[in-house]
C-alpha cells in the first residue's frame, strides 16, 4: 500500500498553501501583462479594463493574506 501513501502526499502538495501562493502570483503576473497590452491598444473597453484591474487587486489581497499566514510576523 505504499502507492496510496505516495498519492496522498502528492495530493497534499497540489493543495498546499505554498502552491496556491505560486498560482495566485502567476495569475497576478498574467493580469499585469494583459492590462499592459490592453493599455497599448485603442480603443479599449473600459468595463473590461475595470474588471481586470479589480480582479488583479483582489488577487493582490489574497496573496498578502496567504503570505501573512505562511510567514507570520515575529512577536515583539
Amino acid at each position: 500500500m505504499q502507492y496510496s501513501a505516495t498519492f496522498s502526499s502528492m495530493d497534499d502538495n497540489l493543495h498546499s498553501p505554498q502552491r496556491r501562493l505560486i498560482e495566485l502570483r502567476m495569475e497576478h503576473a498574467d493580469l499585469d501583462s494583459l492590462i499592459d497590452l490592453a493599455g497599448e491598444d485603442a480603443p479599449r473597453d473600459e468595463l473590461v479594463m475595470r474588471r481586470l484591474k479589480k480582479r488583479r487587486l483582489a488577487l493582490r489581497d489574497q496573496i498578502s493574506k496567504l503570505e501573512a499566514q505562511l510567514d507570520p510576523p515575529e512577536p515583539a
